[in-house]
């Protein structure tokens, strides 16, 4: 993980699998750490970024990920975690050197236990100024 970037997570993110899932998942987005990325998505992942595009496919996630984290990320903050079933959502803030945006993620995973893998993303990314 690069450690120039400063990580700020709920305190209770380890009391639930799918928190510390969730928690790492976001981690991994914006430090490309595309092994974590892919060991947690279905092959047919398909990530609908509310007024942008939806994206299919584990290839597909990859790239798009890569263009929106192309600015040099400082830090992530996770406001909440929030977890039921084969549904959960994270939300917070992401700062880079030359944007900074506000972020809300909804998960829906293939089923309810801890080793489901994540099958669609719904995001709700708000550029700051």
């Amino acid at each position: 993980m690069n450690r120039d970037i400063k990580i700020t997570v709920p305190k209770d993110c380890g009391n639930a699998p799918k928190k510390l899932i969730l928690r790492d998942f976001n981690v991994a987005f914006i430090t490309k750490d595309n092994t974590t990325l892919l060991e947690n998505i279905a092959d047919n992942i398909t990530w609908n970024i509310i007024g942008d595009e939806i994206v299919e496919g584990k290839g597909n996630f990859i790239n798009k990920l890569d263009e929106l984290y192309k600015d040099k990320i400082t830090e992530l903050l996770i406001y909440d975690i929030i977890t039921h079933g084969y549904v959960a959502s994270t939300h917070g803030r992401v700062i880079g050197t030359n944007q900074s945006f506000d972020f809300c993620h909804v998960y829906k995973f293939t089923g309810a236990s801890k080793t489901a893998k994540i099958k669609t993303i719904t995001s709700y990314i708000i550029p700051q100024s």
